[in-house]
Protein backbone atom coordinates (compact mmCIF):
# COMPACT_ATOMS: atom_id res chain seq x y z
CA UNK A 1 0.00 0.00 0.00
CA UNK A 2 1.56 3.84 -0.54
CA UNK A 3 2.20 5.58 2.18
CA UNK A 4 0.49 9.06 1.95
CA UNK A 5 2.03 11.49 4.30
CA UNK A 6 -1.47 13.57 3.91
CA UNK A 7 -3.15 10.92 5.48
CA UNK A 8 -0.72 9.04 7.84
CA UNK A 9 0.70 12.02 9.10
CA UNK A 10 -2.23 13.95 8.92
CA UNK A 11 -2.06 15.70 12.49
CA UNK A 12 1.83 16.18 11.26
CA UNK A 13 1.43 17.85 8.35
CA UNK A 14 -2.15 19.64 8.47
CA UNK A 15 -3.12 21.40 11.39
CA UNK A 16 -6.12 24.13 10.63
CA UNK A 17 -5.51 25.76 14.42
CA UNK A 18 -2.32 26.57 16.60
CA UNK A 19 -1.33 22.84 17.57
CA UNK A 20 1.25 21.68 20.19
CA UNK A 21 2.86 18.21 19.41
CA UNK A 22 6.18 16.76 19.55
CA UNK A 23 7.96 15.01 16.90
CA UNK A 24 10.48 12.28 16.56
CA UNK A 25 13.89 12.06 14.73
CA UNK A 26 13.34 12.84 10.58
CA UNK A 27 15.97 12.24 7.70
CA UNK A 28 15.91 15.11 5.15
CA UNK A 29 17.81 16.18 2.11
CA UNK A 30 18.93 19.87 2.62
CA UNK A 31 20.66 22.25 1.35
CA UNK A 32 21.53 25.93 2.38
CA UNK A 33 21.75 29.51 1.04
CA UNK A 34 21.09 33.25 1.18
CA UNK A 35 19.02 35.94 0.01
CA UNK A 36 15.55 36.91 -1.42
CA UNK A 37 13.40 33.54 -2.34
CA UNK A 38 11.67 35.27 -5.05
CA UNK A 39 15.04 35.17 -7.14
CA UNK A 40 16.50 32.46 -9.33
CA UNK A 41 18.68 31.38 -7.20
CA UNK A 42 16.79 30.33 -4.51
CA UNK A 43 14.97 28.15 -7.61
CA UNK A 44 18.23 26.59 -8.36
CA UNK A 45 18.49 25.77 -4.76
CA UNK A 46 15.25 23.59 -4.85
CA UNK A 47 15.83 22.33 -8.00
CA UNK A 48 18.60 20.58 -6.67
CA UNK A 49 16.58 18.95 -3.91
CA UNK A 50 14.20 16.65 -6.37
CA UNK A 51 16.36 14.50 -8.77
CA UNK A 52 17.69 13.13 -5.87
CA UNK A 53 14.78 12.79 -3.95
CA UNK A 54 13.01 10.84 -6.49
CA UNK A 55 15.72 9.11 -7.41
CA UNK A 56 15.67 7.43 -3.88
CA UNK A 57 11.75 6.86 -4.52
CA UNK A 58 12.34 5.20 -7.43
CA UNK A 59 14.41 2.40 -6.31
CA UNK A 60 12.65 2.13 -3.11
CA UNK A 61 9.63 1.45 -5.00
CA UNK A 62 11.81 -0.85 -7.53
CA UNK A 63 12.82 -2.90 -4.52
CA UNK A 64 16.71 -2.12 -4.75
CA UNK A 65 17.26 -1.14 -1.16
CA UNK A 66 15.42 -3.51 0.46
CA UNK A 67 11.59 -4.49 0.08
CA UNK A 68 9.63 -2.41 -2.33
CA UNK A 69 8.23 0.37 -0.72
CA UNK A 70 5.98 3.21 -2.94
CA UNK A 71 5.33 6.44 -1.15
CA UNK A 72 4.22 10.23 -2.31
CA UNK A 73 7.40 12.70 -1.63
CA UNK A 74 6.95 14.74 1.12
CA UNK A 75 6.48 18.63 0.63
CA UNK A 76 9.17 21.26 0.72
CA UNK A 77 10.29 22.70 3.65
CA UNK A 78 12.26 25.29 4.76
CA UNK A 79 13.89 26.95 8.04
CA UNK A 80 14.45 30.68 7.70
CA UNK A 81 16.49 33.62 9.78
CA UNK A 82 18.19 36.48 8.42
CA UNK A 83 21.51 37.54 8.78
CA UNK A 84 20.49 41.63 9.45
CA UNK A 85 17.99 40.63 12.30
CA UNK A 86 14.89 42.21 10.48
CA UNK A 87 11.77 40.81 10.82
CA UNK A 88 8.02 41.03 10.07
CA UNK A 89 7.21 44.45 8.34
CA UNK A 90 10.70 45.58 8.35
CA UNK A 91 12.23 42.08 6.71
CA UNK A 92 14.95 42.70 4.29
CA UNK A 93 14.46 39.76 2.08
CA UNK A 94 17.81 40.11 0.56
CA UNK A 95 19.29 39.34 4.04
CA UNK A 96 17.17 35.86 4.50
CA UNK A 97 19.18 32.86 4.96
CA UNK A 98 17.55 29.11 4.77
CA UNK A 99 17.71 25.55 4.47
CA UNK A 100 15.57 23.91 2.35
CA UNK A 101 14.80 20.35 2.36
CA UNK A 102 12.59 17.44 1.55
CA UNK A 103 12.15 14.42 4.28
CA UNK A 104 13.21 11.44 3.73
CA UNK A 105 11.11 7.51 4.66
CA UNK A 106 12.94 6.59 8.03
CA UNK A 107 14.70 3.37 5.95
CA UNK A 108 16.88 5.36 3.92
CA UNK A 109 20.16 6.14 5.46
CA UNK A 110 23.35 8.53 4.14
CA UNK A 111 24.55 5.87 2.23
CA UNK A 112 21.75 4.85 -0.04
CA UNK A 113 21.18 9.06 -0.41
CA UNK A 114 25.19 9.06 -1.36
CA UNK A 115 24.58 6.38 -3.83
CA UNK A 116 21.12 8.46 -5.33
CA UNK A 117 23.19 11.51 -5.60
CA UNK A 118 26.10 10.11 -7.64
CA UNK A 119 23.84 8.56 -10.03
CA UNK A 120 21.66 12.16 -10.40
CA UNK A 121 25.18 13.61 -10.85
CA UNK A 122 25.81 11.37 -13.68
CA UNK A 123 23.07 12.38 -15.51
CA UNK A 124 21.98 15.69 -14.77
CA UNK A 125 23.89 19.11 -13.85
CA UNK A 126 23.13 21.73 -11.68
CA UNK A 127 25.33 23.93 -9.63
CA UNK A 128 24.18 22.80 -6.24
CA UNK A 129 24.41 19.07 -6.49
CA UNK A 130 27.54 19.68 -4.29
CA UNK A 131 25.92 21.34 -1.67
CA UNK A 132 23.14 19.00 -0.67
CA UNK A 133 23.42 16.93 2.19
CA UNK A 134 21.74 14.65 5.08
CA UNK A 135 20.67 14.83 8.20
CA UNK A 136 18.63 13.58 10.80
CA UNK A 137 17.19 16.14 12.85
CA UNK A 138 14.66 15.58 16.44
CA UNK A 139 12.62 18.47 16.62
CA UNK A 140 11.30 17.59 19.78
CA UNK A 141 8.03 19.83 20.71
CA UNK A 142 6.37 22.12 18.02
CA UNK A 143 3.61 24.66 17.69
CA UNK A 144 2.37 24.88 14.36
CA UNK A 145 -0.44 25.93 12.27
CA UNK A 146 -1.46 26.50 8.79
CA UNK A 147 -1.26 30.22 7.34
CA UNK A 148 -3.47 30.54 4.00
CA UNK A 149 -2.66 33.25 1.67
CA UNK A 150 0.60 35.28 0.39
CA UNK A 151 3.75 34.69 1.46
CA UNK A 152 3.87 38.19 2.76
CA UNK A 153 0.95 38.38 4.90
CA UNK A 154 2.07 35.36 7.32
CA UNK A 155 2.68 37.58 10.26
CA UNK A 156 -0.96 37.78 10.94
CA UNK A 157 -0.59 33.74 11.73
CA UNK A 158 2.70 33.85 13.63
CA UNK A 159 0.92 36.60 16.01
CA UNK A 160 -1.48 33.88 16.27
CA UNK A 161 0.56 31.67 17.50
CA UNK A 162 2.58 34.42 19.37
CA UNK A 163 -0.56 34.58 21.17
CA UNK A 164 -0.65 30.93 21.81
CA UNK A 165 3.16 30.64 23.21
CA UNK A 166 1.89 33.73 25.68
CA UNK A 167 -1.00 31.52 27.58
CA UNK A 168 0.85 28.67 27.44
CA UNK A 169 4.12 30.11 29.21
CA UNK A 170 6.15 28.68 26.43
CA UNK A 171 9.43 30.30 24.03
CA UNK A 172 10.86 29.65 20.51
CA UNK A 173 14.02 27.84 20.45
CA UNK A 174 16.12 27.54 17.69
CA UNK A 175 15.88 24.98 15.09
CA UNK A 176 18.95 23.44 12.70
CA UNK A 177 21.27 26.27 14.22
CA UNK A 178 20.24 29.30 14.02
CA UNK A 179 17.04 29.28 12.05
CA UNK A 180 13.93 30.44 13.59
CA UNK A 181 10.98 28.98 12.33
CA UNK A 182 9.98 26.37 9.63
CA UNK A 183 7.74 26.58 6.63
CA UNK A 184 5.80 23.35 5.16
CA UNK A 185 4.68 24.11 1.60
CA UNK A 186 1.50 22.67 1.28
CA UNK A 187 0.67 23.70 -2.34
CA UNK A 188 3.20 24.58 -5.04
CA UNK A 189 3.82 28.53 -5.59
CA UNK A 190 4.24 27.70 -9.34
CA UNK A 191 0.83 26.41 -9.66
CA UNK A 192 -1.42 27.63 -7.31
CA UNK A 193 -2.90 31.62 -6.70
CA UNK A 194 -0.95 33.42 -3.75
CA UNK A 195 -4.86 34.17 -1.92
CA UNK A 196 -4.45 29.85 -1.83
CA UNK A 197 -1.81 29.43 -0.88
CA UNK A 198 -1.00 27.19 2.40
CA UNK A 199 1.60 27.05 4.44
CA UNK A 200 1.92 25.31 7.68
CA UNK A 201 4.07 27.99 9.77
CA UNK A 202 5.85 25.97 12.69
CA UNK A 203 8.29 27.28 15.93
CA UNK A 204 10.39 24.91 17.59
CA UNK A 205 9.55 25.36 21.47
CA UNK A 206 10.04 24.57 25.20
CA UNK A 207 8.48 25.92 28.69
CA UNK A 208 10.35 29.08 29.82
Amino acid sequence: MKHEWRKAEKDWYLSKQPTLLTLPALNFITIEGQGDPNQPDFGEHVAALYPVAYQLRMALKRGELGEPYEYTVYPLEGVWTTTDGSRGADLNKAALKYKIMLRQPDRLTATDFDQALADVQAKKTNPYFDQLSWETYSEGQVLQTIHQGPFDDEPATFAQLQTVLTEQNLQVIPTMGDYWHREIYLTDARRTAPERAKTLLRYRVQPK
